[in-house]
């Protein structure tokens, strides 16, 4: 499935680039000329498919290495050929890392460290983006809330008005928590000690087109798969729970202004997502649904998940103001353009799929 390299330019590489994120990144840089390489196992659902949509837009400007992260040399190739790497190939899921906690450290900080010393061991210039998460800050238990009908808001009218910003003391929980901790404080101890061009973005949710949802990640996209079949959804918890939302073409603005401001924000962690503006309960989500789908949805709930986090919303400020990053689009509008794509793009051809396998 290899393409040629564009020739006098060395590729960037995405790790897990084949999966919600990594396919939409890659788009846009074929599309402004950059050949990428995909690293990925194309282990997650639709990781296949995203592949093969990828080379089929862009077949001289796209290559797949089908490998697993924890392979360092593998991993150790594909950096030494890199212009440039983001990190994006992880162990997604709470759930995941409490039953396998081993594997989880294998890849979350198994992956990102090899990475980070195949950087370090040919000189230390490779730009090195890497996707961390808002979990780094733990259940935030400590932030005092109202419950309102169906959201909880903080009582602190800072917090409300700009979310919770990078300053936030780091609180590690879950070994995913951990996981994504270790590396994420890796990444920025690797631009300390060794000077390496590293940014990391801690995210809240990104949703968009491409995304392939289940109950442990991809919440919104898997929200609406379900009620676009009329399926039920669990909600873990009572739903008042709150996340800031960002549309993924704003986080791709994000990791490529990132890169092409590598030398200013090096050594930074910054918060992403789509701050107070874009920020939803899950109650309101379903709501929204509903009112697009004209009909109910049929709701059960289940018990808290451990560390799960009553209010989050990313204090953005930092990241746009430091890269010159546009207004998110609102939330409402992307959660249509996901109802779109699903719609025309995946379900369809998802529908079709299980139609063949039955037949076999």
């Amino acid at each position: 499935m290899n393409a040629p390299a564009i020739v006098g330019l060395r590729p960037i590489l995405i790790t897990g680039g084949a999966g919600f994120l990594g396919s939409n990144l890659a788009d846009r840089l074929a599309r402004e000329g950059r050949h990428v390489v995909l690293f990925d196992s194309l282990r997650r659902p639709g990781a296949e498919r995203n592949a093969r949509w990828l080379r089929e837009r862009h077949p001289e400007r796209i290559s797949l290495q089908r490998s697993d992260i924890r392979d360092e040399a593998a991993a150790r190739a594909a950096v030494n050929d890199a212009s440039a790497v983001f990190h994006f190939a992880a162990q997604v899921a709470v759930t995941t890392s409490l039953s396998d906690p081993a594997e989880d450290f294998a890849i979350n900080v198994g992956g990102a460290f090899g990475l980070l010393e195949a950087i370090r061991r040919q000189g230390g210039a490779t730009p090195f983006i890497f996707a961390s998460t808002n979990k780094v800050y733990g259940d935030l238990a400590d932030i005092a809330l109202v419950e309102e009908k169906d959201c909880y808001l903080p009582q602190d009218a800072a917090i409300r008005a700009s979310g919770v910003s990078e300053k936030r003391p780091l609180d590690f929980h879950t070994p995913y928590g951990c996981s994504k901790g270790a590396a994420d404080q890796y990444a920025l101890d690797y631009a300390r000690s060794f000077g390496l061009p590293v940014v990391v973005m801690r995210m809240s949710c990104v949703y968009g087109p491409r995304q392939i949802g289940c109950e442990d990640q991809g919440w919104i996209a898997h929200f609406l798969i379900r009620a676009l079949r009329g399926e039920p959804i669990t909600i873990f918890g009572d739903g008042k729970q709150v996340r800031d939302v960002l549309y993924v073409d704003d986080a791709v603005n994000a990791y490529i202004a990132a890169l092409r401001n590598i030398q200013r924000v090096r050594g930074r962690a910054f918060n992403l997502g789509g701050g107070p503006a874009n920020a939803v309960s899950l109650r309101t989500l379903i709501a929204f649904i509903e009112g697009r789908l004209g009909r109910p949805v049929d709701i059960h709930y289940d018990q808290w998940r451990l560390g799960d986090q009553r209010y989050y919303v990313s204090n953005a400020q930092a990241v746009e103001r430091e890269l010159g990053l546009r207004q998110p689009l609102p939330w409402r509008e992307g959660v249509g353009r996901l109802i779109d794509w699903l719609r025309s793009d995946y379900l369809p051809s998802s529908a079709s799929a299980r139609h063949w396998e039955a037949a076999e």
